[in-house]
């Protein structure tokens, strides 16, 4: 396999696929082409109708396949599906899907603490619809490609804040739908336009309140080392910032807070920083708000928490919550 960097698609041997039709769901197979033909006229082109995950299969020092909660996974894809009206895969065939294309793509899996295979399961309406509605018919399939890190540079990313909103307070951005992300994409632009890395999203009712840093979570750490991160109806649940509050409060003793933070008040933090599926944990340097730059030196607990995380993902230490599924 060739070194890989960065967080791009690489092609791997194996995709599934699965059909929603006549109200009932196919057996799902294992296809070698990652292409698909579908009706122009699909939902999924023009009105949006889809809904994806993201997780990642590791491979330990043992020769051990480890999922890192795809179980949790499989719940959160359900709720984005339900939202948009689509059939829901059941949890237990998500999950054995899920097995059954990173073991038909072992190989693919980097043995390497900076590297991992990236799962992606998602789902589209298809099938010819022209009025606004929910389609008849769906695709479920999942894709895998080894990655490397989501910002490829080692450095402390720095971040701008941008007047643009990521999701409606009462819209989708609680579900991890595809929508959600395209609205992130001019603010994304911009900020790289500017020299910047990523975008901090403010909630879009008052504007005061951090929300997300692209398409991650926020977390900060205070000089008294609490963890605190903030909430809010159209903040995506990432499950890596919800095993970041355990592993901060059960593996290293930190206080975990929960609530709304103001931009304005981002100056107390020692620490600040990213995390998600993709970028896991990536400290952040610098945030520019208003021409205002705040600066950050110090990264030490971010980065204990994601030793202790990627300990926990490759089997290196006790597994508290019942997190790993060896599939091999």
């Amino acid at each position: 396999m060739k070194n890989i960097k960065g967080f791009n698609y690489n092609k791997t041997d194996y995709m599934y696929i699965r059909k929603y039709e006549d109200g009932k769901w196919s057996e799902g197979k294992l296809t070698e082409d990652d292409n698909i033909t579908i009706s122009a006229m699909s939902t999924s082109l023009h009105y949006g109708q889809q809904a994806f995950e993201g997780l990642k299969a590791y491979k330990n020092d043992k020769g051990e396949i480890n999922l890192f909660r795809v179980k949790d996974n499989a719940k959160r894809f359900r709720k984005s599906c339900e939202r948009l009206l689509m059939p829901a895969i059941p949890e237990e065939e998500f999950v054995d899907a899920v097995k059954k294309v990173v073991l038909a793509n072992e190989k693919y899996i980097p043995q390497s603490k900076t590297q991992a295979l990236y799962i992606r399961p998602f789902m589209i309406g298809v099938g010819p619809k022209l009025g606004v509605g929910p389609s008849e018919n769906y695709l479920f399939m999942i894709l895998v490609s080894p990655v490397g890190a989501y910002f490829t540079e080692v450095k402390p990313i720095d971040v701008m804040v941008t007047d643009y909103d990521r999701a409606a307070p009462r819209g989708t951005g609680d579900v991890k739908v595809g929508g959600n992300y395209a609205s992130s994409l001019i603010a994304l632009h911009e900020a790289k336009s500017q020299g910047f890395n990523d975008t901090i999203f403010l909630d879009p009712k008052t504007h005061k309140y951090i929300e997300e840093v692209g398409a991650a979570n926020f977390f900060g750490i205070t000089k008294d080392n609490k963890y605190v991160t903030p909430t809010s109806n159209s903040i995506l649940a990432s499950i890596t910032n919800d095993s970041l509050k355990k592993v901060a409060r059960d593996y290293l003793g930190l206080e975990v807070i929960e609530g709304n933070i103001l931009i304005n008040d981002v100056d107390k933090f020692e620490e600040v920083g990213a995390c998600g599926t993709a970028a896991l944990i990536t400290p952040i340097g610098s945030i520019t708000h208003n021409d205002k730059v705040i600066n950050y030196n110090k990264h030490d607990i971010s980065l204990k928490l994601k030793e202790t995380l990627l300990s926990i993902q490759y089997g290196e230490i006790e597994d508290k919550f019942n997190w790993v599924t060896k599939i091999n």
